[in-house]
């Protein structure tokens, strides 16, 4: 019997095209994505869903009728398994789509597990994902009666074979890439309304020490002649102030400079619409109009062993910890400024 349950957190994505509004009603009906009181948040929800419709329908098409996100943690999931072994069972929860964390609770009643760790797939905290998730998880348990010892690792934005398989990826293009012009590497996180970051959201702080710790496994290659490095965020929606530097804007600059680019997603851990749509499609489209001379793009780490190695240690040490939520790292990895962080031990 399975002593041991591990939940892995995601998004999710519609499956099928007439669940893409569904899908993204239950993203903007989200408190922690729209922070309304819930008799406002809901009809706000609605007409925001409506609006972006035929937009989400358009991406949705080009990926064949749905997002490829499922099966590709599925594939983590299975390699997970693979490295951990039989004492462990792994199940998926997503948050704005099948398999919701209802679904997972009852799989989890049903194998005889003894104690769950919760592991979200965002290595970078915010409200927005990781905290959301988690409340949501612990609701569905609530309702379920699901009452076992359950502990979370809620980042891990420098865990060290997460690091190395984003390095290896650069490694791989970077010898690829023989074409003589200056190059810059755009290290692309999703954005962040600024009013969310300015609440204390660990977001960005984790998104800059992911940066950090690549550019310090590759500092061999960065030190190359004619290679920079510039962090920056995409997928802004609606007329609110984002965090920047936007991707467009870092690609328009690139264009008018000469400089040929390499994109690497660096809070995306699995291929879906912002990757295969928004990156290889969207964004290479503005590169080629605006005279970028090379547009290359890493793949997400997936199923790379250095990663799956990662969530491993993760569950290990997630068992092992002292307290309910800790950082990947263990204990708080926040600055006490950063007031969203979910740790209460204090700071690093």
């Amino acid at each position: 019997m399975t002593k041991r349950a591990v939940v892995l957190f995601n998004l999710g994505g519609p499956d099928r095209i007439d669940a893409v509004e569904p899908f993204l009603f239950n993203l903007f009906n989200d408190p922690g994505v729209i922070r309304l009181p819930a008799w406002l948040r809901w009809p706000v929800a609605r007409t925001i869903a409506r609006r972006r419709l035929p937009v989400a329908r358009a991406i949705f098409e080009k990926l064949g009728g749905g997002s490829p996100l499922l099966p590709n943690t599925r594939a983590q999931v299975a390699a997970l398994e693979a490295r951990l072994g039989a004492d462990y069972r792994i199940v998926v929860a997503m948050r704005y789509w099948y398999p919701f964390a209802a679904e997972a609770v009852t799989e989890i009643k049903a194998s005889g597990a003894e104690e769950i760790l919760l592991l979200p797939l965002y290595p970078q905290l915010s409200t927005t994902t990781t905290l959301s998730s988690l409340g949501d998880w612990h609701r569905a348990a609530a309702r379920a009666g699901l009452r076992l010892p359950t502990k979370a690792i809620c980042c891990y934005p420098e865990a060290p074979g997460f690091i190395a398989a984003i390095a290896e990826e650069i490694r791989v293009l970077l010898r690829q890439w023989r074409s003589p012009e200056p190059k810059r590497i755009l290290f692309s996180a999703h954005g962040l309304p600024k009013r969310i970051a300015a609440s204390g959201d660990p977001y960005v702080s984790h998104v800059e020490r992911t940066v950090a710790a690549i550019r310090r496994a590759l500092a061999e290659e960065l030190a190359m002649p004619g290679l920079d490095t510039v962090l920056c965020y995409q997928s802004r929606v609606g007329p609110l102030k984002w965090i920047g530097p936007a991707i467009d804007d870092e690609i328009r600059r690139a264009g008018a400079d000469n400089i040929g680019i390499m994109v690497v997603p660096v809070a995306f851990v699995s291929e879906h619409s912002e990757t295969l749509v928004e990156l290889d499609i969207e964004f290479k489209h503005l590169a080629t109009r605006v005279g970028v001379p090379t547009y290359l793009r890493a793949s997400t780490v997936g199923t790379n062993t250095s990663f799956i190695a990662a969530l491993a240690a993760l569950v290990e040490r997630g068992f092992a910890q002292t307290g309910p939520i800790e950082s990947g790292a263990g204990g708080r990895l926040c600055p006490l400024s950063l007031r969203q962080c979910p740790c209460r031990s204090a700071a690093a």
